[in-house]
């Protein structure tokens, strides 16, 4: 995990992604990403699309190693986040 990124609750974290989620992801979704999941990193609000969660997730961390990643499901009601720790 980033050493310079502040340790978040699972609330804290669902909160932050949410928001990225509705202010920066949400206008820019077709009708074609419905059921795909995005996974955001909460600290660089960088974020990936994909067909599978697993992929989105992995896709991310390749990229943002110690990403506190949040991931939702397009059109979807429930939502799912994980807290990644890289290197301890």
């Amino acid at each position: 995990m980033n050493p310079a990124a502040p340790k978040r609750n699972p609330e804290e974290i669902a909160k932050l992604g949410n928001d990225i989620f509705e202010r920066r992801v949400q206008p820019l979704l077709k009708p074609e990403d419905d059921g795909k999941y995005v996974a955001i990193d909460i600290a660089t609000e960088e974020y990936v699309i994909d067909d599978n969660d697993y992929a989105a997730l992995t896709r991310l961390t390749d990229r943002r190693r110690g990403a506190q990643v949040w991931i939702v499901r397009v059109g979807k009601p429930y939502r799912m986040s994980f807290r990644m720790r890289f290197g301890q």
